[in-house]
């Protein structure tokens, strides 16, 4: 067990690991909503600034410069300084970004000063999937971590609209984020040792050279990587998108699309939570291809039936189809890396897909722009297509892992 957390009784080590389990849970409501509230504020952000669909896209592309940072620092930082202290410093990065945004400084501003934003959350999200992937019964445990960045995720969307429909600017919802931010950051300061995951057991060998030149050789690192900037990028784009694609080219109620949006990723956490015990009786190969299915169908339905019911249900089935792939991805990981390599890896892994929460939705927002927002639903299609492939070249490699 990497875990190691100083205290005189066993149940106060008991009681300490489950506080700081419970602070991880916390700090990925945090990202959760801070990325899921970004959709409901586009429009408002556009109507602001005076910017068009393409212009307001640039935020997600410098997010992408942020995740592109934090995956090749994150490894390095993360031996350096040890969890407790990586983590504290991306939340200070988030904090940065986000004060800075709440300030409603010149759109150039905001799109750049989003690097930090990006930066932070991708940091957050690699720091603790690695801590949490040291724990016992890790895939367990990853898929409730992941279920609680779904709670903060339909909380954003719904924090977000509650807060426009009372009429008030757009950049309040920041001010919320920066709360839940600093409580996060004394959290950490608070709960977390500065071992906490950091010693190795006599079994758990010390990297030796440079981890992160070792990880790049690895062809399964690579492909679980891309494979996670379509699934991220799926994730947020349909996330971030869809309340656009409904109040603009559906034309359905703000407030009415705002907790359609909810909805989506409600359904994102009941399959985190409900799906992920299926593996073990169909196995991780198969659910992921039936999550992929349930994807496509769900995107479908959106696309094919305009009925504001029908879409609805359509969000929650995409929602409750991607739930369980970005855990059990990272359990899968997890399992096939010596552990001298594996907090590195799953940072690395991590922070990489999580550029795809900001690519794959600035291309979207550029085709919106250039072709009409009807283009999100068939684009989001192509985009599963290609995780399928990626994920059948995954499976390939775990196979011969395992012989």
């Amino acid at each position: 067990m990497a875990e190691t957390i100083n205290g005189p009784t066993t149940s106060a080590r008991t009681t300490s690991l489950k506080l700081q389990i419970a602070l991880a849970f916390f700090a990925f409501i945090l990202i959760g909503a801070a990325e899921g509230g970004v959709g409901v504020l586009i429009p408002s952000l556009r109507g602001f600034y005076g910017i068009d669909k393409g212009t307001v896209s640039f935020i997600f592309l410098f997010g992408t410069s942020g995740y592109l940072l934090a995956a090749f620092s994150s490894g390095p930082l993360t031996e350096r300084l040890g969890h407790k202290a990586f983590l504290m410093l991306g939340v200070c990065i988030f904090l940065a970004g986000a004060v800075t945004v709440s300030l409603t400084p010149p759109f150039a501003v905001v799109a750049v000063i989003w690097l930090l934003i990006g930066c932070g959350i991708a940091m957050i999200d690699a720091g603790l999937n690695s801590y949490v992937a040291s724990l016992p019964r890790p895939a367990r445990l990853l898929n409730f971590l992941h279920a609680f960045y779904g709670i903060g995720a339909l909380l954003g969307p719904a924090v977000a609209s509650t807060i426009l429909a009372f009429n008030l600017s757009w950049n309040l919802t920041y001010l919320v984020w920066i709360t839940l931010g600093l409580l996060a950051l004394a959290g950490f300061a608070l709960l977390y040792n500065t071992s906490t995951g950091d010693t190795q057991t006599e079994t758990e060998a010390k990297p030796v050279g440079n981890p992160l030149g070792q990880i790049l050789k690895m062809r399964l690192i690579w492909i679980a990587a891309f494979f996670l900037v379509f699934y991220v990028g799926t994730e947020v784009s349909l996330g971030n998108w869809s309340y656009s694609y409904l109040t603009e080219w559906r034309h359905e109620p703000t407030i009415l699309s705002g907790y359609f949006i909810t909805g989506y990723w409600l359904g994102l956490t009941i399959g985190r939570l409900t799906l992920a015990n299926l593996a073990e009786r169909l196995g991780n190969k198969r659910l992921i291809q039936l999550c992929l299915v349930g994807v496509v169908a769900g995107v479908l339905i959106i696309w094919v039936f305009p009925a504001t019911w029908v879409s609805a249900f359509g969000l929650l089935l995409a929602g409750f189809s991607l739930g369980p792939i970005f855990p059990t991805t990272i359990a899968i990981i997890s399992d096939l890396l010596p552990v001298s390599l594996r907090s590195s890896a799953i940072g690395f892994v991590i922070s990489l897909g999580s550029m795809g929460a900001a690519l794959l939705p600035w291309i979207a927002g550029n085709l919106a722009e250039q072709a009409g927002l009807w283009t999100l639903m068939p684009y989001v299609i192509v985009t599963t297509a290609i995780m399928l492939g990626l994920w059948l070249g995954l499976q390939a490699l775990t196979v011969v892992k395992h012989r």
